[in-house]
């Protein structure tokens, strides 16, 4: 089977809903769930969060980061972290730990390598999507932060299915992006039941056009996947990069230029991915 073909068969299958999550997400699941409850209660949030122990070191984490938390003041309780960060973030934070865990789907050695490189790539996109929209596009920082979560979970699902296809990571992976790549998100962020403004930013990264001035949440999304420090392991395999778009940094922001901004928020960017990438 060539490359083109297995990337047919990977697309079809998950546009049908025939979909392999991992093992190990069922909390993740049920606190997305529950949050979509609006009588939701904090308290037994609280108690389902306690539940999955590397969502509550992410929640606390988070919550104590320079991004959530600027006067210094620590959290040491979920119940409060909840309060902090708020429904929205904890939902990107349920996202990422299915996300996170698709990763250790492979037995094989190299796919999880790739895969933990993915990670990281992501981590530094979520963290980079929050500043970014705060502070250049005007964006939810909370939406930004989820659509950085999930941005790669169509390359992540890739992976996760790549050893029953021999052969597919090392060939020619330009069929991928395109259609290949949308069609196979798409099929998993449905899944995953996330929003319509997330569907539409995923949109826009697919499309790989960058509105001047930027100001939507794909743009913001465009933005951090071009600035992350760590490329994504399958645009490289692929011989793809969004790195590099023609982009007028004073055309973008009024009276500061992009760089300056990130340097100013450098700490408040590493916070956040050390968190993600723990």
């Amino acid at each position: 089977m060539d490359v083109r073909t297995a990337l047919d068969t990977i697309a079809a299958d998950a546009a049908r809903g025939d979909i392999i999550f991992p093992t190990h997400t069922d909390i993740a699941l049920r606190v997305q769930r529950m949050l979509d409850d609006p009588d939701c209660a904090i308290d037994a949030l609280g108690k389902l969060v306690a539940a999955e122990p590397i969502l509550a070191a992410r929640v606390l984490g988070i919550a104590n980061s320079i991004a959530c938390n600027p006067g210094g003041r620590a959290i040491g309780d979920l119940k409060s972290a909840i309060s902090r960060l708020g429904f929205a973030t904890l939902r990107a934070l349920a996202a990422s730990i299915i996300v996170r865990q698709m990763k250790e789907m492979s037995n094989d050695e190299e796919h999880r390598a790739l895969a933990a490189r993915l990670w990281e790539h992501t981590a530094h996109v979520a963290a980079l999507g929050r500043v970014i929209a705060r502070r250049v596009t005007r964006q939810n920082p909370d939406a930004a932060f989820f659509a950085g979560i999930v941005h790669e979970v169509g390359s992540f699902y890739l992976i996760a299915r790549a050893s029953a296809f021999p052969g597919l990571l090392a060939g020619d992976l330009e069929a991928w992006h395109g259609e290949g790549e949308a069609r196979v998100g798409r099929a998993v962020l449905r899944a995953l039941e996330v929003p319509a403004d997330i569907l539409a930013a995923m949109e826009t990264l697919w499309s790989g056009f960058l509105a001047l001035p930027p100001s939507s949440l794909g743009d913001t999304l465009l933005l951090a996947d071009e600035l992350a420090p760590v490329e994504s392991p399958i645009d490289a395999l692929a011989g793809m990069s969004r790195k590099g778009m023609d982009v007028e940094l004073e055309v973008l922001i009024d009276d500061e230029t992009l760089s300056s901004i990130l340097a100013e928020s450098a700490a408040e960017v590493a916070s956040l991915s050390a968190v993600m990438k723990g």
